[in-house]
């Protein structure tokens, strides 16, 4: 069995800011992975779900822990009773509403304007919005009790027909961790993005509320992991955004780790798509800012993901490179979220130590830049022949000497300079709509804040 050493283990720095259920995922994939013992698992996950209104689970459970022959407390007994009578008066309650929006001529009716879509159904049928307040409840209330695809169903009805901001957010949350929770990936995304969008354009009077909403979204994100093939580029777009760059650096900078991994791993996105030379370049770009935060944080927050990254961008440091590089292989494969991308950050990882190597040497031993892979001479040989068909650099293998040599063409100075210029142009801009954004907000809750005086 797999284990964490306390050091490198961020599950109990991300549970805070995850919501139950979610919470309930996050532990079956961690039996899944067995990278915990299976009683404490078992314990975390009775403790987590006792006061959800999954009743059956939870008897399920407390037998699984004391036994078989456990008599199962009368109190969950009466809350199973609770919970069905609960159910059963949501579902008179929300009876004729789930009729109406049903009703297919409805269904075609209804855009995304919320507002008109109620005065639709208010002339058109009677609804109240106190009915339309029903289908919040009774969602949330499916939710609770694991039944996630209805509650994803009635939390999309609520928000086409609502136009309270504080439900339109809590139900875009709620749908948002129904669809993890089942897989829904394509639809996990579109729910991802409506939350970042309300998060961004709404007039929070607490800019601290706006920064809690955002680092709550960060780790809700990482379950897009669990679904490599479609999470990772979206990803790398959040995480990398200024707005939510500031948010990690100010509130969990932790996340480094898996800002480290996501744009890593975005290279072999990118070498399979087409335009490879844009493609290419923004990369570099992604690798340039990482690095820069990576510098700015590693007083706040290290690891060796992250140092891998420094010792290779930062101190041209092969060898500690060499040793992060071995470490980090350990730290991904005992990571919840990054235990199915573990080869593709190795190969990626090996990717950028042996450009940078090939970058900075004329010429190269097989052997040694092998042994700098963590790869055994074979497998290094295999290795750098493929880098050099993939990436079409110019050089040439002399296998009888087990060298490569690299032929660098010259760089003019005045390239040198664009190159630089471009970087400070790309950072520069990152902080001046940072710096308007911020300062946008804070006009705009102090009119607020003026007008309701």
């Amino acid at each position: 069995m797999a284990s964490t050493t306390a050091s490198s283990d961020l599950v109990p720095r991300i549970l805070p800011y995850l919501d139950r259920l979610l919470i309930f995922a996050l532990l079956e994939h961690l039996s899944e992975q067995k990278l915990y013992p299976a009683d404490v698992l078992l314990q975390a996950k009775y403790d987590v779900m006792k006061d959800t209104n999954m009743m059956d689970y939870i008897s399920e459970t407390y037998k699984a822990i004391h036994g078989a022959d456990a008599t199962v407390p009368a109190e969950i007994t009466e809350r199973r009773k609770e919970v069905l009578e609960k159910l059963a008066e949501f579902e008179k309650k929300a009876e004729k509403i789930l009729e109406i929006v049903r009703n297919p001529e409805v269904v075609n009716a209804l855009r995304s304007d919320s507002a008109q879509n109620f005065s639709y159904v208010k002339e058109n049928y009677g609804v109240t919005p106190e009915m339309v307040d029903i289908l919040y409840h009774y969602g949330k209330f499916q939710y609770n009790c694991g039944k996630y695809t209805e509650a994803a169903e009635h939390l999309y009805q609520f928000r086409m027909l609502s136009d309270d901001p504080e439900l339109v957010m809590s139900a875009t949350w709620g749908k948002l961790a129904a669809e993890i929770v089942t897989l829904q990936w394509e639809n996990a995304v579109s729910e991802l993005l409506k939350i970042k969008e309300l998060i961004d354009q709404k007039n929070f009077a607490d800019p601290l509320v706006q920064l809690n909403h955002r680092t709550w979204l960060i780790h809700w994100a990482l379950f897009f992991f669990f679904n490599a093939e479609n999470g990772h580029e979206k990803l790398t777009d959040l995480f990398l955004s200024s707005a939510y760059l500031n948010a990690i650096q100010t509130s969990c900078p932790w996340i480094l780790r898996y800002v480290t991994v996501t744009v890593l791993t975005s290279r072999n996105a990118r070498k399979t798509s087409a335009g490879r030379s844009s493609n290419y370049a923004t990369y570099q770009k992604q690798i340039r800012e990482l690095v820069r935060v990576i510098k700015q944080e590693r007083y706040e927050y290290s690891d060796a993901v992250t140092d891998f990254v420094y010792a290779l961008y930062v101190d041209f440091d092969f060898e500690e490179a060499q040793r992060k590089l071995a470490e980090s292989a350990d730290v991904v494969k005992t990571d919840p979220f990054l235990v199915g991308s573990a080869d593709e950050f190795l190969e990626s990882a090996r990717h950028l130590v042996s450009e940078l190597y090939c970058q900075i040497h004329q010429r190269i031993d097989i052997s040694d830049l092998s042994a700098r892979l963590n790869l055994s001479p074979e497998e290094g040989e295999k290795w750098i022949v493929n880098l050099i068909r993939d990436t079409r650099v110019d050089a040439k293998i002399n296998f009888s000497e087990g060298t490569v040599i690299m032929n660098h063409p010259p760089q003019s100075v005045y390239q040198q300079v664009i190159e630089r210029t471009k970087g400070l142009s790309f950072r520069t801009n990152q902080v001046l709509a940072h710096m308007l954004t911020t300062r946008s907000a804070t006009v705009n809750g102090a009119a607020a804040g003026e007008a309701q005086e």
